[in-house]
């Protein structure tokens, strides 16, 4: 199956969603929207939408972003599965209809995420703890489409949604994410204002991700494994 990965930053890539779609012998089709139009669909039987240093409302600074939500609505249409995480999330939501808008706060770090009853149920989140801590890094939030099922919440904001009538999932937290990645966006933790403003502490965020990160990320291979599968029976 052809796979496509939108992926905003450098240090922003596929990460565990990626390898796990290697791994099962899938097309892993990267592409960058600020770089040019999207490669052909015809044969996608997926799309996975990263994160991104960019906002969601910046279309004006970044004219690329509404190409990107067209291709979003192109593959809704179309019936492709998509999952979107962070950013990706934000863009699927406006997708569907919704305005994402700033967070009441931002959530960088590892932050406690509690699954609703349909999220206990749902085909990508089922099997994970009820209640678990995710890691973050955003100050945007995606409001649940119309009809859309609510998944999981955090005491700030929708942390993962499902469209309905789609097989479509946005999730706000960043199941992708390696340890490598992390590693760099602590590096550069200085050039996001609303980190700054938080009082965050990256030496400390990195010690603690150092524990954390091998058993989140059997969690985040666990979701993609479940949506590639979800995606191959659509």
């Amino acid at each position: 199956m052809r796979v496509l990965a939108a992926v905003h930053n450098d240090d922003a890539g596929p990460g565990v969603f990626g390898q796990v779609a290697r791994e099962a012998g899938h097309e892993l089709v990267e592409w960058r929207p600020d770089g040019g139009a999207p490669p052909d669909l015809s044969g996608v039987g997926a799309a996975m939408v990263f994160g991104g240093a960019m906002n969601v409302d910046e279309e004006e600074r970044l004219p690329w972003l509404r190409g990107e939500k067209d291709l979003l609505r192109d593959l809704l249409s179309r019936g492709v599965p998509v999952v979107g995480l962070c950013l990706g999330a934000q863009l699927l939501a406006e997708a569907a209809g919704a305005t994402p808008r700033r967070a009441s706060e931002p959530e960088i770090g590892w932050k406690p995420v509690e699954l609703t009853p349909d999220g206990r149920h749902d085909p990508l989140l089922a099997g994970i703890p009820d209640r678990l801590d995710v890691f973050e890094w955003h100050s945007y939030e995606a409001p649940l489409p119309e009809g859309a099922v609510p998944l999981a919440r955090s005491p700030v904001c929708l942390q993962a949604y499902r469209l309905n009538g789609s097989p479509a999932w946005g999730l706000q937290f960043h199941a992708e994410v390696t340890e490598q990645d992390l590693n760099r966006w602590f590096d550069a933790w200085s050039t996001d204002e609303d980190a700054v403003r938080s009082g965050l502490d990256p030496e400390a965020l990195r010690t603690e991700s150092s524990r954390r990160i091998e058993a989140w990320n059997e969690v985040g291979r666990g979701i993609a494994r479940r949506f590639l599968a979800e995606a191959a029976r659509a």
